[in-house]
């Protein structure tokens, strides 16, 4: 939309200038710049700024890195002084010592002869190519039998009969005491015969009892009697394996 005429508009107007902001500065700024130029190194990652050229003559040359032997010197020996025996003459005789009567081919036959023959290492093969190994320590040969103790009874085997023969004599010695008390009394062969006999018998007649129930046990009470009637017999079966396994019996009055 084009805009509207005025006549103010002809009038001349005064060409105004918009001022710039001041600069913002820190007052920490002198500091900042203080502790610049204090820690401030010169060539601290670019190096220095001139550095030596080096020189052509200056390289890497051949075995320049190996290191020297030292000079060579004439050999001397550190007894060039000594002064040794002369060669012996013909006419000399050696002295050897006192003379020998003895035969030594007949006695080294004689040694050879009477020598008690080595006896070979055993060894085994484990390979069809022959690779051999030494018998003893493979474990194939009994070796214990060779042991001085061999065949004897072991210590502990000893000691633990040793204290089971005297826990027996205790015991004895503690029944019988109390049998001279009056306080146990021993139960004869007749009475234990009786007794193992009683208990079978009532074994007999329980286990008669179980066979003749039913088969189905549908109720409570076929329940209760069958497990009435196993419990009287595993007792019965306890009881006589007792009396069987004990010979001698004793009863506290």
């Amino acid at each position: 939309m084009p805009e509207k005429e005025y006549i103010t508009n002809l009038l001349p107007k005064e060409e105004t200038t918009q001022s710039k902001p001041l600069r913002y500065i820190s007052k920490h700024r002198p500091q900042v710049a203080e502790e610049e130029k204090q820690s401030k190194r010169p060539a601290k990652t670019m190096g220095p700024a001139k550095m030596p050229v080096p020189s052509t003559k200056n390289y890497l040359k051949k075995h320049s890195k190996e290191p020297g032997l030292p000079e060579k010197k004439p050999f001397k020996y550190p007894d060039d002084e000594r002064k040794r025996p002369p060669i012996p003459c013909k006419k000399d005789v050696p002295l050897m010592g006192l003379k020998s009567n003895k035969n030594f081919v007949t006695e080294n036959a004689l040694e050879n002869v009477t020598a008690i023959p080595r006896k070979p290492t055993k060894i085994y093969c484990d390979t069809r190519k022959g690779d051999k190994h030494l018998l003893q320590p493979s474990g194939l040969e009994p070796n214990y039998v060779q042991k001085t103790n061999y065949g004897e009874v072991p210590p502990y085997l000893k000691k633990r009969e040793e204290e089971m023969k005297k826990a027996q004599e205790q015991y004895d010695a503690y029944i019988s005491e109390h049998v001279k008390q009056g306080a146990m009394k021993h139960l004869s062969e007749e009475e234990r015969e009786s007794i193992l006999a009683g208990l079978k018998k009532n074994w007999e007649a329980v286990h008669h009892d179980y066979q003749g129930m039913s088969v189905v046990t549908d109720t409570i009470m076929k329940k209760n009697i069958k497990e009435r009637l196993e419990m009287m017999m595993k007792q019965l079966e306890r009881d006589i394996e007792i009396i069987e396994r004990h010979k001698t019996i004793y009863i506290a009055n």
